[in-house]
């Protein structure tokens, strides 16, 4: 699914949150939402997934207008995650999976073999293989944010939207997770805080400060040593590798 944002503008009590923001995160690309807190990632989000509207402006979905689109085939299509996963309930994680697979079952069905192949490729693409049996309760904050995105995934969305996925994983897991992610065959928009980790990543950039965007395109057109010095206020080298990713590695201002 292709998710556009056109001169989108959100306004909470007369302040400015979005002015004028454009995004186009083409079919099964991986699109990074940057930039320092307060930029508007979060609310960008919320506006691309139908949880806030715009008050100017509009997305589009493979064309059509979010708004117009009846809420049933937007939820079967678009997954959203966000940095929060409240419930304690003490059920498996195969069971938290399985909620998942409900809109695609008939009514009153049980869970099948083809539910238990999903769940399973849903786990391997959020890092998590082998993890069918552990129990909701015992898992970390990072974990259960994990089998959040594994549970989205296992619905079959063509769009996910994540607020920052990585947010409590450690470095290895946050490998493991955008490396599932990039290979799951979906688009993704994904609020991200780890530039170096979004420069190897995602395909595209849109980069946030003040509401506005600042730049879009590759990392190697978004993420420039002058580009990062202006928005984020650090020193950074960059280096781009024939793929056109990036690696950058950040130092604290002369």
């Amino acid at each position: 699914m292709r998710i556009e944002a056109l001169e989108v503008d959100r306004r909470v009590r007369d302040v400015g949150l979005l002015s004028g923001v454009a995004l186009d995160a083409p079919k099964g690309s991986m699109v990074g939402l940057l930039g320092p807190n307060g930029s508007g990632k979060s609310t960008l989000l919320r506006v691309l997934a139908g949880l806030d509207r715009p008050d100017g402006g509009r997305v589009l979905l493979d064309g059509a207008d979010r708004a117009r689109l009846p809420r049933r085939e937007v939820a079967r299509r678009v997954a959203v995650v966000t940095q929060h996963t409240p419930t304690d309930a003490d059920m498996t994680v195969a069971d938290v999976l399985q909620m998942g697979r409900i809109p695609h079952r008939p009514l009153l069905a049980p869970p099948g073999a083809d539910d238990e192949r999903r769940i399973a490729t849903a786990l391997e693409h959020a890092g998590l293989s082998g993890w069918e049996r552990r129990r909701w309760t015992s898992l970390s904050g990072g974990e259960r944010q994990r089998v959040a995105i594994a549970r989205a995934l296992v619905g079959e969305p063509e769009l996910l939207l994540l607020d920052e996925p990585t947010n409590h994983l450690d470095i290895r897991h946050r490998f493991a997770l955008l490396d599932g992610l990039a290979r799951a065959p979906i688009t993704v928009v994904a609020a991200l805080h780890d530039l170096d980790l979004a420069g190897q990543y995602c395909d595209r950039i849109v980069l946030l400060a003040a509401g506005h965007v600042v730049a879009a395109g590759t990392p190697a057109e978004v993420l420039t040593e002058e580009t990062i010095a202006s928005v984020f206020g650090v020193a950074a080298e960059v280096v781009v590798a024939p793929t056109g990713r990036v690696r950058i590695l950040l130092r604290a201002p002369d």
